[in-house]
């Protein structure tokens, strides 16, 4: 299924755990890990500062890229290594798409204070403009990080974002074996204290049964059986990361263009709220932005709501 995966890394300690993720799915799809340390020469000032300093940097990206090389090959999983100069995020991006890479793994964060390389910034950029899925991890997480995975959830809105999502969803779960959790949250939050009674009755609810159904259909048309579908009602974020908790899901497949008719779903501050809180990996699929668009930019992930 995936046969060129990239790990960015900053060799940060917070890290070690999601490299260690990387290989089991590199090792489980049998695929090529690609480790990569991108110098930030934009950093600072950094573009301006002597060719030696530079050169330092490099030497110790060259480091950390040896030291995961070697600990890939111990585990049997066939491995590049590369050290690159430029913005992080772009850089990635730039690499992923030159080196055919299908899947990229990165921690939501990596060192701290200053040196901080991830969280709120490069993670964000990456999902909001790679050509591929993104799973995003928190290096912190208190669950154990393990694949394949068991059970896997796709929140979805019906929007074409969504049925990307639900499209790698049901392909992870064939190529896994895992139950595939189809999720449909209707945003009841400004309704008022008897949003849910009034969305159980009315319009939203059969909008949310076609959406379910038109999941399901596309799940059962690729011949997959363990297939669970649910409806919620409340905020989506709150209600998505409360039904990975009660489900044991150890995986989530998100579209980041989705709207409902409500308001934003799987952009803005659910997204965020959702990628720096999941206690689960994350996979983000990105629907890509036609060239013709009025509008070309990829909408940033925002940190509000």
């Amino acid at each position: 299924m995936y046969d060129q995966i990239l790990f960015p890394t900053d060799g940060s300690a917070p890290t070690e755990p999601v490299f260690d993720y990387a290989l089991q799915i590199a090792a489980e799809h049998e695929a090529t890990l690609h480790v990569l340390n991108v110098v930030d020469t934009g950093r600072d000032g950094l573009a301006e500062v002597r060719e030696e300093i530079v050169d330092e940097l490099v030497g110790a990206g060259e480091e950390i890229v040896a030291d995961a090389a070697q600990r890939a090959e111990e585990r049997g999983v066939s491995v590049v290594s590369t050290v690159v100069r430029g913005d992080p995020s772009s850089s990635i991006v730039d690499y992923s798409d030159q080196s055919a890479v299908d899947l990229i793994v990165m921690p939501t964060h990596g060192r701290r204070g200053v040196e901080r390389f991830l969280l709120g910034s490069v993670t964000e950029r990456v999902i909001n403009t790679a050509a591929i899925p993104v799973i995003a991890v928190d290096p912190e997480g208190d669950r154990p990080l393990t694949y394949p995975c068991q059970d896997l959830l796709v929140p979805t809105d019906g929007s074409r974002g969504a049925q990307l999502a639900v499209t790698e969803g049901i392909a992870v779960a064939e190529a896994t074996g895992a139950t595939l959790h189809l999720l449909h949250v209707v945003e009841t939050g400004r309704f008022g204290s008897n949003a849910r009674s009034v969305s159980e009755d009315g319009e939203p609810t059969e909008r949310a049964n076609e959406i379910l159904a038109d999941a399901v259909g596309t799940a059962e048309a690729a011949s997959l059986v363990a297939v669970e579908s649910a409806t919620a009602y409340g905020v989506p974020a709150r209600e998505i990361l409360s039904y990975i908790e009660d489900n044991e899901v150890d995986l989530a497949v998100l579209g980041t263009h989705g709207e409902t008719d409500f308001g934003r779903y799987m952009m803005g501050g659910v997204s965020a709220k959702i990628v720096r809180t999941s206690p689960v990996p994350v996979m983000w699929v990105r629907e890509p932005v036609s060239d013709d668009s009025e509008n070309p930019e990829p909408e940033p992930v925002d940190s509000d709501g």
